[in-house]
This record gives C-alpha cells, sequence and structure tokens, in this order.
C-alpha cells in the first residue's frame, strides 16, 4: 500500500502507486482479483489513455478524484465485458493484426551475415 499523507492530493498519490492494486484501493474501486491478475497492465494502459484526454486544471481535489476513480472503472470495466486480445492496447496486440494484405517483410539467408 501506499505510504502518503492524506493531505497528499489524488494525483500525487497515484503518480507513487505501485501496483494495480493500489489503484483501486486508492479510488475506492471495487474489483475481482482474477480480472487484474490477467489484464492488469492493459487496465492501467487503458486508463492511461483514457487520462490523458482529461484536463484537471482549475478542478477541486473531490472532482479529480471522481474523474480518475470513473476512468478506473471504465478501463476496468472494457476488460471485463473482453479480453486483453480482443482491447488491443499495446502496439504488439495490434501489429498481430497488422494488415493481411500487406506482404511481410522478407530477407533472403544470403543477405545475413
Amino acid at each position: 500500500m501506499i505510504n502518503s499523507s492524506p493531505a497528499a492530493g489524488i494525483l500525487d498519490r497515484l503518480s507513487k502507486a505501485s501496483s494495480a492494486e493500489d489503484f483501486f484501493s486508492l479510488l475506492d474501486v471495487d474489483y475481482d482479483p482474477k480480472i487484474v491478475n490477467v489484464a492488469r497492465l492493459h487496465i492501467l494502459k487503458r486508463m492511461g489513455q483514457y487520462f490523458a484526454k482529461e484536463q484537471f486544471a482549475g478542478a477541486a481535489e473531490p472532482e479529480i478524484r471522481a474523474r480518475c476513480k470513473a476512468m478506473l472503472e471504465q478501463a476496468y470495466a472494457d476488460f471485463v465485458a473482453s479480453s486483453p486480445i480482443d482491447q488491443r492496447v499495446f502496439k504488439v496486440l495490434k501489429e498481430a493484426v497488422a494488415d493481411p494484405k500487406k506482404a511481410a517483410a522478407f530477407v533472403p539467408l544470403s543477405e545475413l551475415k
């Protein structure tokens, strides 16, 4: 768990979180450990995608906390409803279904040294 004073803002506390469980705990979001064990990085990556679209300037701490909680709840719900393979938040998974019409790069053995 995070050792941070209660007076610290939620964004500061989240920046010090070291596990997905810390995020869920700090934002008071219920979760199924089985889902988090499989999709923890995917959930946090998706939350980061939502987070990148947010503007917190001028927002009060309770509003910031509520918006962060909503982002985590949505990111978690994305992976309750479907799998990390279906969501494809990481580049390697996106490339795994790259355009099938695109020819794969071919390097002849004679070119390898």
